[in-house]
């Protein structure tokens, strides 16, 4: 059976990264039984970030009431990440960037078949790498390593078509309810929300492919009219 997994996540985000890898594992699983199709989608954690981004240390003791506390975060995620094959070093991330041109360029990757390799690229370049993903020079070279055309990459972040794409995009799912990422829909069908284990969206697939109407799996739910989550 075919399944369609719409993930709304930012590639600043951690748990996406670590959710991008249990998500993948889900996906082997299943591999002879269902033909899984992984579709990204934007969220901005930090929309009010200027263009050139912030100093993350500043940043980050603003936001949890000191570095040491930042810290203390970063090192149970290294861990997580570790569990899952992740290299998080948070040690080298000089800035918390602004990812509107990132988001951009996954949409693109979009239709030219390489975005997963592309959020996969931006994720490593970002948390394992040091890289600045809000320069523009930076995102250009992560996405043509990625396989995507170094020419319309520029075109892209060059058109206001597609930056209008990309926040209605995200406005709609600011809209339905999605408050943090990541954030996975399931065929239109069923919302998981967080970094969910495998067995999480082992058990969402097989709900969906028997469209099963009862009580969901805890830390899912069934998608209700105008796929606003209904819970």
């Amino acid at each position: 059976m075919p399944l369609a997994v719409d993930v709304i996540s930012d590639v600043i985000c951690p748990w996406c990264w670590v959710g991008k890898r249990r998500l993948e594992k889900a996906v082997a699983a299943v591999a002879g039984t269902h033909e899984v199709v992984v579709r990204w989608h934007p969220f901005q954690l930090n929309p009010n970030i200027p263009p050139g981004g912030v100093e993350r240390r500043a940043y980050r003791a603003a936001k949890f009431g000191s570095w040491e506390r930042s810290l203390e975060r970063d090192a149970r995620l290294a861990a997580v990440g570790a569990e899952e094959g992740i290299d998080f070093a948070f040690e080298k991330v000089a800035r918390t960037p602004n990812t509107l041109a990132a988001h951009r360029l996954i949409r693109l990757a979009g239709g030219h078949g390489v975005q997963d390799a592309v959020v996969e690229a931006l994720f490593r370049a970002y948390f394992t790498e040091g890289r600045d993903v809000g320069d523009r020079g930076t995102l250009l070279d992560v996405a043509a390593g990625a396989g995507l055309g170094r020419d319309p990459a520029e075109a892209e972040l060059d058109s206001e078509d597609g930056l209008r794409a990309i926040r209605a995009e995200e406005g709609e799912a600011r809209r339905v309810g999605v408050g943090g990422v990541p954030f996975f829909v399931i065929n239109g069908e069923l919302a998981l929300s967080g970094a969910q284990p495998p067995d999480a969206f082992l058990a969402a697939f097989d709900q969906v492919s028997r469209a099963v109407t009862g009580a969901a799996r805890p830390g899912t739910c069934p998608v209700g009219p105008g796929r606003e989550p209904a819970c």
